[in-house]
């Protein structure tokens, strides 16, 4: 790679020539303040607030998109650069909402931040307010138009990372907004509800539906027996919202803080997930033998299926039948558990705790209540349950670790892994290779599958079978697949598709980060969990076990397919 040398502030910094001055101020250490750039998409030099002096340019250069060159001479800190950040942030701030202090986004909000930084301590202008109603009909999400500072990244990530085209640019001069087509609802329009252009805002203009106001109601009423589930992917990020390094695993802390938070029963989503390979497993082999629709397609991932339904509806019967986790818990709780601790569906409340915008949909939908009640009540995000454990005024750090209530807390190093793109797969592959062969499998870490790859493909031998895999992460790769199949170019038994980067360590509902590398150590974290595990076997836990002995049966029996299964329909959203 052919590098250049350029001196920032003084100092001499040898980059790649196709480096911007943003990166390069980056290597030595120096932050240049950013608002429309982040650092996975693609730049668009729009928010100003980089600018630096170049020695020679006639005017200040916006650094997240000047490319370097030899020799260059750029200062990042001159009053004149400073003054210049100043004016903008100023501007901006004179035609925002000036309700820091009620907002979702106080203290987390990257305008503040930088404001604040940038030692602003009173606005000079007063400028025209935007105030637009707020638009709180989609499940997932709320947008707010009044606090949009037309970064455009909302309209990048959902464009170029998951393809939807959702959000755009309308209008002009101080009227311009960012808008989905036609200025339509977001439940209007083909919006799957993963989150990931809330992810990317840095401000509230696109926030997580809170709806910890009924979690706390329901926890505040005698007569209600409220359960709590907690996903794989929550208690590897959890932390981060709490003070923690990126990736500490805080399950044991997890647990406490949700039987403080005045939780009956303190439940694992990973018990549903070694559920979930049972079903969708047996599925896979007898779509396998007895010449089902192949490639079968997972359906953990609601805002996958909700793109599935919205662009492929011609595909659907590639997906499996198996509900999710999350579904597969509900379903339980108000019947299995209902039973066994001799209490009334009608007075349990369901609640999960997930890394996923998408799931809030996917407990709202109607044909969830094969209980005879909805399924999960309510769904909280990694983020909203931060929040009330801030809120209950939790020494989050000091807490002791707690164990999983029995039996719905037992589970395996399988089911931990659904939390990584590549987890649902590899944890099916356990199981599948032992039920086919009737052999232990020895080497059971399927690492073809794992890591950031967008998309991966292998085989892998089980018996006399060679069954050929894929694993996609993010909506964009998930297309490129659907397209093979569609062409009839798809040589592949089994898919794992998640809508988010990295799976579900990158929801949506997770703390925001900026890099792969942040993602990265969620997932070395999650196969740590997995590596300790006693059980990583997802048809070992011996509580699934006593499932089927007792209660269920066998793996898509009679009792499975009502409670256990679905099926998805076409969404017409525009």
């Amino acid at each position: 790679m052919e590098m250049v040398s350029i001196t920032i502030d003084g100092q001499k910094v040898q980059v790649a020539k196709n480096a911007t001055i943003l990166e390069a101020a980056q290597v030595i250490g120096i932050n240049i303040p950013t608002l429309c750039h982040h650092p996975e998409l693609r730049t668009a030099g729009k928010c100003r607030v980089c600018m630096v002096e170049v020695e020679g340019a006639r005017s200040l250069i916006a650094s997240c998109v000047y490319p370097v060159s030899e020799g260059m001479v750029v200062r990042t800190t001159t009053s004149v650069v400073r003054e210049a950040r100043r004016l903008v942030i100023e501007l901006l701030l004179a035609n925002h909402p000036p309700d820091c202090l009620a907002c979702s986004r106080n203290l987390n909000c990257e305008l503040q931040t930088i404001a604040s930084d940038l030692g602003i301590r009173k606005v000079r202008f007063d400028g025209e307010r935007k105030n637009y109603p707020i638009d709180t009909s989609n499940p997932s999400l709320v947008h707010d138009q009044s606090k949009c500072i037309l970064c455009g990244r909302c309209v990048r990530v959902c464009s170029d990372r998951q393809g939807m085209h959702v959000y755009s640019f309308a209008n002009r001069g101080f009227h311009t907004t960012v808008v989905p087509a036609f200025n339509q609802g977001l439940h209007e329009v083909a919006c799957t509800y993963c989150g990931q252009c809330a992810a990317v805002c840095p401000t509230a203009a696109i926030t997580i539906k809170d709806d910890t106001s009924l979690v706390w109601k329901a926890l505040g009423d005698p007569s209600k027996h409220v359960v709590v589930q907690t996903a794989p992917a929550v208690r590897v990020a959890l932390g981060e919202e709490l003070g923690l390094p990126t990736g500490h695993v805080v399950t044991g802390k997890m647990v406490a803080a949700l039987r403080h938070l005045g939780f009956n029963r303190v439940f694992d989503t990973t018990f549903s997930a070694d559920l979930t390979i049972m079903e969708e497993g047996f599925e896979f082999l007898d779509r396998l033998k007895n010449g089902g629709k192949l490639p079968m397609i997972t359906s953990c991932s609601p805002g996958w299926v909700n793109f599935a339904e919205l662009i492929y509806p011609d595909l659907l019967d590639h997906l499996s039948s198996a509900k999710s986790p999350q579904q597969m818990f509900g379903a339980l709780v108000k019947t299995y558990y209902a039973e066994k601790a001799g209490i009334d569906p009608k007075d349990i409340v369901s609640v999960s705790i997930m890394p996923c915008t998408a799931k809030k949909g996917e407990a709202a939908r109607e044909e969830f209540n094969s209980s005879g009640y909805q399924d999960v009540d309510y769904v909280l995000t990694t983020s909203e349950l931060a929040m009330m454990i801030r809120e209950q005024g939790l020494d989050f750090n000091s807490l002791p670790a707690e164990d999983f209530d029995s039996p719905m807390g037992i589970s395996t190093g399988a089911g931990v892994i659904f939390g990584a793109t590549g987890g649902v797969m590899e944890a099916a592959l356990r199981t599948v290779y032992e039920v086919v062969t009737g052999k232990e499998l020895e080497n059971i870490d399927f690492k073809a599958v794992r890591g950031l790859s967008g998309i991966k493909e292998s085989q892998v031998e089980i018996g006399d079978l060679t069954v050929k895999i894929a694993v996609a992460h993010s909506l964009g790769n998930a297309r490129i697949l659907m397209d093979k199949i569609q062409k009839g170019e798809a040589d592949y038994h089994f898919i794992e598709i998640m809508a988010c980067p990295g799976g579900c360590i990158g929801g949506g509902g997770q703390p925001h980060v900026k890099s792969a590398e942040l993602r990265q150590k969620r997932i070395d974290s999650i196969y740590e969990c997995d590596s300790c595990a006693p059980i990583r076997k997802s048809h070992l836990n011996p509580a699934i076990k006593e499932l089927y002995d007792t209660w269920l049966g066998k793996p898509l029996g009679e009792k499975s397919h009502h409670l256990l299964h679905t099926h998805y329909h076409p969404q017409k959203r525009s």
